[in-house]
């Protein structure tokens, strides 16, 4: 384990605002603003401070005001975050981030897990917080061979917590940060002392023994989930089957991977159409930015193909037997019915968020560390 601070080359900086003031835009079509994609005019703005006033070495000091290390598990350097609790018995919570995330998604709650004292809150609710940056992303090593799937990392999270000293620990997150937890949960139940998810993953299917055993709210999300699939979709269904020709195009166009994230973000988060009345410029760049200095466009994107080849669905009589809470954020993607949930994990507390979507630790860290806290009190 080694101490790790983020010190982006000069050189590659220099690089990104040559290509970034070399781009070639395409003809825009007058009148379809944000109906097809990112909108070009909003989009040549962004580009526009992202070459003349981004500063990425302000971000870098941001990352680096919390403690940082990367960790050699089987082989694999695992860039994380881990800041000790302060606290009488701080619980050791692994959490992590999504695609088209990053850790600078969770600076925020940090702090309000590990120091709840400081808060607002108590410091019997403290947590040991460790934020790793998934394989393929961040300053983690990017996988040479096939295999790194959401449950081959969920096995890399429970060596990576052994290592830092958590033969048991808990595990929060969303988006692929749900499906890695569920997964070490369902790995090594013996290691994992309970989930908490805001997002249930989007492969997850419980055992049912026909249709006709679904309640008509269930029928109803499996209806809503295949529309919003059809109008939204695209994205994970290239990204799963067709990886390394996209790849090439986000690892080589600084603006392309610019549209192919900041769309998502504008689309999944809870900011009615105003992203930047969610996060500033400098936030949503700061997550871009790091995808291109650490070239890892293409390498997040594997982790769909990965996973789909090992897709959450549960036998007849599995369960996730580890105790969960869901925090249900209202701007998230279809989310399921309790119901269908409890179909497959044990559901001990179900929140009905007041606002929020699908970034909730970068959105709403607030909401989403109360959350957090109040599920763990009664488990420690």
């Amino acid at each position: 384990m080694e101490p790790f601070r983020a010190n982006v080359p000069d050189v590659v900086l220099a690089d990104l605002r040559e290509r970034l003031a070399g781009t070639r835009w395409p003809e825009p079509v007058a009148g379809v603003g944000w109906s097809e994609g990112v909108d070009q005019a909003w989009l040549r703005r962004v580009v526009a401070h992202w070459e003349s006033r981004f500063d990425w070495r302000v971000q870098e000091a941001r990352l680096n005001a919390l403690p940082q290390f990367m960790v050699t598990v089987d082989g694999a350097r695992i860039h994380c975050i881990h800041m000790k609790g302060r606290g009488p018995r701080p619980v050791p919570l692994v959490i992590t981030h999504g695609w088209p995330g990053s850790v600078f998604e969770m600076l925020r709650i940090v702090p309000l897990l590990a120091d709840p004292a400081a808060h607002g809150g108590s410091p019997q609710d403290a947590f040991d917080v460790v934020v790793p940056s998934i394989p393929g992303y961040g300053f983690s090593d990017r996988p040479t061979s096939p295999g790194m799937s959401s449950s081959a990392v969920a096995d890399l999270w429970i060596g990576l917590m052994e290592r830092l000293g958590y033969p048991r620990f808990a595990a929060q997150g969303g988006d692929w940060g749900a499906a890695i937890s569920t997964w070490a949960a369902r790995n090594a139940p013996d290691r994992v002392l309970a989930l908490h998810l805001n997002y249930i993953p989007g492969s997850f299917r419980p055992w049912v023994e026909g249709e006709a055993m679904l309640s008509t709210e269930e029928r109803a999300f499996l209806g809503d989930k295949a529309a919003w699939l059809d109008e939204e979709g695209a994205y994970g269904h290239l990204q799963a089957t067709r990886p390394g020709t996209l790849g090439f195009a986000l690892t080589d166009s600084p603006v392309g991977l610019a549209a192919w994230i900041l769309e998502k973000v504008r689309t999944w988060s809870d900011c009615d159409g105003d992203v930047e009345g969610r996060f500033s410029l400098d936030e949503l760049l700061a997550n871009v930015t790091l995808y291109w200095v650490t070239n890892t466009a293409a390498s997040s994107i594997r982790l769909y193909r990965e996973s789909k080849l090992t897709p959450l669905q549960l036998g007849p009589g599995e369960r996730i037997r580890v105790p969960m809470g869901f925090a249900r954020f209202p701007l998230e993607a279809p989310s399921p019915p309790r119901r269908w949930a409890e179909r497959g994990y044990d559901v001990r507390r179900w929140t009905e968020m007041p606002r929020g979507g699908h970034f909730a630790a970068w959105e709403e860290p607030e909401l989403l560390a109360q959350d957090i806290r109040e599920f763990f009190h009664p488990l420690r």
